[in-house]
């Protein structure tokens, strides 16, 4: 029988890890306070630092979309309530593919909660009035600007005419990398959203990781020009320009399987193996199936009405990873950043951010393959049970207490090792003893520091370099995996079954408890035969 580990290496034809899809807001710094606005309306020749001249800036914006929209003859639409616009806007990127036509395709309109600044009068003689700024929430219109990319295929750049003029654009790394691999003559067979073969799989992985921040920057200066701004030429050369802030970022691992077969046979068997492991309550579990009030039992998962195919998902703060089996025939891992800060990187769009975030999205990916894969091969060898569970001495001659198989506190922090949220960013001293407390009332930071250097030493956890944080070492998950199985698996459910003050009816329907008790009753004729008193 195949198994989870020989499925990957056996049955997928294509991988491809790449960035995924990137939503990205465009901020002006120099608009950020009050002040900064007073300024602004200031530099720009305004004696008078009113809300009016915000006003004015904002109209003219709006006309020169319009003038834009016109003079280009762009299809517009107006999106109400309940529309699906990426269904909307697909029809006219089709009909851009078909006429091989690039540039702006669709500008969609709508109305949407956003934060601006808005100003009002505080006192001061009619000469000279005095106005103060705040910023409040307000509905105004959203446009967006649905561009066909020669360079990043299907994106949009959404933008409102209200102070200080955020923007929001929208890439996806999978479709800049079939723009690249298309230029580069590389033969692929196109997935949604991804790629389904590929001749040259070294080629297109070069290209997937060639994608920099640097060609993120070239497309939006490249559309900032094209496209109309609030912003005049004197504006930006007294520093009024925008910086870009990362507010998603989606980094892939895709298999395809040779046949949908094997995807199919990885879920049926990684899924069961996962729901116990990992505290379920960190994770979901997502199946196609509807739920109502009249549908028996008790639901603690996510459930989606649409699909039939099964998925995980675990959450870590604003992020979280998923894994799903695409359209029947691919494993896709999936990272999803919505907080850069969650990992202790800065938010602004450079190089050093971007290395930064793709190498998170990439390891967390490749952990979470690794966990599955070591809690279904997770059998150690007996003179490595036997360091773990005895006392012995660390190569240093430091002392390390045993971790002794059975005792309910080693059981608890050994569970709670194989937690999902460490495939994130580690474990610390306050993220593991939570966990523990939640099980074990009233268990303390000086307990969790012994136990730690004990997890330390008998090689479960090492401690990442200039940080107080630690990961858990490749041995250290398997081994966890392994006692917690073995003692959630076989030795409580074995147990129960043993009691000797278990029901007849109930323990007929148990092989273990019938053999158990056959056995007993064998031991004690043989007891009789020998004519031994008790």
């Amino acid at each position: 029988m195949a198994t989870i580990s020989s499925l990957l290496a056996d049955h997928v034809s294509l991988q491809v890890r790449s960035v995924d899809r990137l939503f990205l807001q465009g901020y002006v710094p120099r608009l950020m306070c009050e002040g900064q606005v007073i300024r602004f309306l200031l530099d720009r020749g305004f004696p008078i630092p009113s809300p009016a001249m915000l006003g004015k800036m904002g109209r003219d914006y709006v006309n020169q979309i319009n003038d834009y929209i016109a003079s280009n003859e762009i299809p517009t639409v107006k999106f109400v309530k309940g529309d699906v616009k990426e269904e909307i806007a697909r029809k006219h990127f089709q009909a851009a593919e078909r006429e091989g036509r690039y540039g702006v395709v669709m500008v969609g309109i709508a109305q949407e909660k956003t934060s601006a600044w808005r100003g009002w009068r505080d006192g001061g003689p009619d000469g000279h009035p005095h106005f103060v700024y705040r910023r409040q929430s307000i509905f105004p219109n959203n446009y967006y600007i649905y561009i066909r990319d020669p360079d990043w295929g299907p994106t949009f750049i959404k933008t409102i005419a209200y102070a200080p003029f955020p923007v929001w654009i929208y890439l996806n790394g999978n479709e800049w990398a079939k723009q690249q691999a298309a230029q580069q003559e590389i033969s692929f067979k196109a997935l949604d959203n991804g790629f389904a073969s590929c001749e040259q799989p070294d080629a297109l992985a070069e290209v997937c990781n060639s994608l920099s921040a640097e060609d993120v920057w070239l497309f939006f200066e490249r559309w900032q020009a094209a496209l109309p701004s609030p912003f005049s030429d004197e504006d930006r050369r007294r520093g009024y320009v925008y910086e870009l802030a990362f507010r998603q970022l989606e980094i892939s691992d895709t298999r395809m399987f040779d046949r949908p077969i094997a995807g199919r046979a990885w879920f049926e068997q990684t899924l069961p193996d996962q729901l116990t492991l990992g505290r379920p309550d960190q994770a979901a579990v997502i199946f196609g199936r509807r739920v109502t009030r009249r549908t028996p039992g008790r639901f603690q998962t996510k459930v989606f009405n649409h699909g039939v195919e099964a998925a995980i998902q675990i959450h870590f703060r604003a992020s979280k990873v998923k894994q799903y089996f695409k359209e029947g025939r691919a494993l896709r891992t999936e990272t999803t950043i919505n907080d850069t800060r969650d990992f202790g990187i800065k938010r602004r769009v450079t190089a050093e951010n971007w290395d930064a975030l793709i190498d998170v999205g990439h390891q967390v990916n490749q952990r979470l393959l690794e966990h599955q894969l070591d809690a279904c091969a997770c059998a150690p060898d007996a003179t490595l049970l036997e360091r773990v569970v005895l006392p012995s001495l660390t190569p240093d001659g430091l002392p390390a207490p045993g971790l002794r198989f059975g005792e309910p506190r080693t059981m608890v922090l050994l569970a709670c090792l194989c937690s999902f949220q460490h495939l994130f960013a580690g474990l610390t001293n306050r993220s593991l003893r939570e966990l523990i407390a939640g099980l074990i009332p009233g268990y303390t930071a000086r307990q969790m520091t012994y136990d730690l250097r004990r997890l330390r030493r008998k090689g479960f956890i090492q401690r990442i370099p200039r940080t107080q944080r630690y990961e858990l070492t490749r041995e250290g998950r398997r081994l966890a995996v392994f006692f917690t199985k073995t003692y959630t698996r076989i030795v409580n459910p074995s147990l129960a079954e043993l009691d000797p003050a278990l029901p007849n009816q109930i323990a007929k329907r148990s092989p273990l408890a019938v053999s158990y008790r056959a056995f007993e009753g064998a031991i004690e004729d043989k007891i009789k035969q020998a004519a031994i008193a008790a």
